[in-house]
């Protein structure tokens, strides 16, 4: 269990993400004209301070990916601001889009593909640093030394290359990656859920040691709820490219307030036999975000849905502290 202050929404905010739009254009016929958009992320809005965890969970294809792409530019956003330190990142351009870079890195699901099978891991450590012209050569190999070390490698395994490594080392070496340039700002895109379990907790402790020790701050995107509830320190739910409910760690697995919240929770396994959680089962299939449903995307699903939910879309409302809910009959699982 994290035992990590729960944070408020940030007044004074690292990242803040505002209106968060992106559409991708699907392309058919001869002349690739555009005949439909894929509402990947529609209208998301959040913010993370420093030192803080975000934790950004839902259903596969849900937008959670891009959204942490887009935020750092590596798929530009159709609209939307953010805001990076008071920066606002998507009107950067040229050398300065380059140096916020560096304080904002990638660590990606699948490590073997982000490296380079030609290339010793070293290299690839030492890359960032040379794009970035930090330090002497000697100074560069220096710091992918120490580096490795704050990941629980050896200064010899800068000399292999990726494929004689495991997953959790592999992925060991995304996050040292991100360390050598001494980002401020990870987004972490599902980096366990390709490990066993055992290897889960192993990278997961190592990112929580290197953010107490560095004061690092992480969107920490999974769909994996046991995995976001030991890292987090607040909680956002999407669904169908939107943001659904946001509130503190503890508030939402205390008491989710949102129908599709409450039915993720109620997968959860319990790892007391005696005990058995109630399970919710929702009916039908996610709907496609090429054309997502009217009103609140969620009403074709729901177990609660009335005749207005398929009409009106519902806003995201704050039910109780630093509580942020976006469904017309929420209150009533306040307790």
């Amino acid at each position: 269990m994290n035992n990590s202050i729960n944070f408020p929404t940030p007044i004074n905010p690292l990242i803040d993400v505002k209106n968060l739009v992106k559409y991708f254009p699907v392309k058919t016929g001869l002349f690739q004209r555009t005949s439909a958009w894929v509402q990947a992320v529609d209208n998301v809005s959040f913010s993370v301070s420093a030192g803080e965890t975000l934790g950004l969970v839902g259903e596969s294809g849900c937008g959670k990916t891009t959204v942490g792409r887009s935020i750092l530019r590596l798929i530009e956003p159709t609209s939307g601001s953010v805001s990076y330190n008071g920066k606002d990142v998507l009107k950067l351009r040229g050398n300065e889009l380059k140096h916020i870079r560096r304080d904002m890195q990638l660590i990606f699901q699948d490590p073997y593909s982000s490296l380079d099978p030609r290339v010793p891991i070293g290299e690839s450590i030492i890359e960032g640093l040379i794009i970035h012209k930090i330090g002497s050569p000697k100074e560069r190999n220096e710091i992918m030394i120490e580096t490795l070390k704050k990941v629980g490698l050896e200064y010899y395994h800068a000399r292999r290359y990726p494929h004689e490594f495991s997953g959790g080392q592999r992925q060991r070496i995304g996050i040292a990656r991100a360390l050598a340039l001494k980002a401020k700002f990870i987004v972490c895109d599902e980096p366990v859920s390709a490990l066993d379990v055992s290897i889960q907790s192993q990278v997961l402790n190592i990112l929580k040691e290197l953010q107490k020790e560095f004061n690092l701050t992480y969107l920490f995107i999974a769909h994996n709820l046991s995995v976001v509830e030991h890292i987090s320190d607040r909680v956002a739910v999407m669904y169908l490219g939107k943001i659904v409910e946001i509130t503190s760690r503890a508030d939402l697995y205390q008491m989710p307030l949102h129908p599709y919240t409450i039915a993720l929770m109620s997968a959860i396994p319990i790892a007391d036999p005696h005990l058995k959680r109630e399970r919710i089962l929702l009916k039908g299939d996610v709907p496609s975000p090429l054309n997502p449903p009217k009103g609140c995307r969620f009403h074709p699903r729901c177990p609660i849905a009335k005749d207005n939910c398929s009409v009106e879309e519902p806003v995201l409302r704050e039910l109780s502290s630093d509580h942020q809910v976006s469904c017309h009959y929420a209150e009533q699982f306040l307790k």
